[in-house]
């Protein structure tokens, strides 16, 4: 399993599990930790995202979290150094725009591996607040497994299927396929 390299600002770590993160997490002031993060952040290690994992802990400050081999932190940063090396060959390197990730992060979802996945996304569920009759949005996480030819229509599926279901408001809102509100994992083949 990938050890996970964790920035906060000027703050960072290379971690070899989830306790070590949390341990990282609760070290710092400025950061409220809520129930679920742990879980989050298992998610994303045990998912085939290759891409990072930001976390939002305030209005806008994120922690980010990207998987790796490394066991230190310089051993991390001597990684990241001998791959930039390597990108630009001599040329100036170009900075990945949003747009270059967004595309790359499409690329994996559309490839085709036909199998069973794992699908998990965490989506805003319109619910009645008992006694005042008033509608308000729930963060709800929605798991499944399910046959499909690639991630991106493993997402495809778990969408409609709670689109069709009775019980999901149909105001409840729904993360793209490329947020990291979405993983998946690759079980097995047919």
């Amino acid at each position: 399993m990938p050890n996970l390299y964790i920035r906060y600002f000027d703050r960072e770590a290379v971690v070899s599990s989830i306790d070590e993160a949390m341990y990282f997490l609760e070290s710092i002031n400025e950061i409220k930790i809520e129930t679920n993060v742990a879980g989050r952040i298992q998610s994303f290690l045990d998912s085939n995202n290759t891409y990072p994992f930001r976390l939002k802990v305030s209005y806008s400050n994120y922690v980010l979290f990207l998987k790796t081999d490394a066991v230190t932190l310089d051993e991390f940063k001597m990684f990241e150094q001998m791959r930039k090396e390597q990108k630009t060959d001599g040329m100036p390197m170009r900075p990945m725009t949003m747009a270059d990730r967004k595309r790359s992060i499409l690329d994996e979802l559309k490839t085709i591996h036909p199998g069973w996945y794992e699908g998990s996304l965490l989506f805003k569920r319109v619910v009645m607040v008992p006694g005042t009759g008033k509608f308000e949005y729930q963060d709800t996480r929605f798991t499944v497994r399910c046959k499909a030819d690639c991630a991106l229509e493993c997402y495809d599926r778990m969408i409609d299927n709670l689109k069709c279901r009775k019980d999901v408001d149909q105001r409840s809102q729904f993360p793209s396929a490329k947020s990291n509100n979405f993983s998946y994992k690759f079980l097995c083949d047919f």
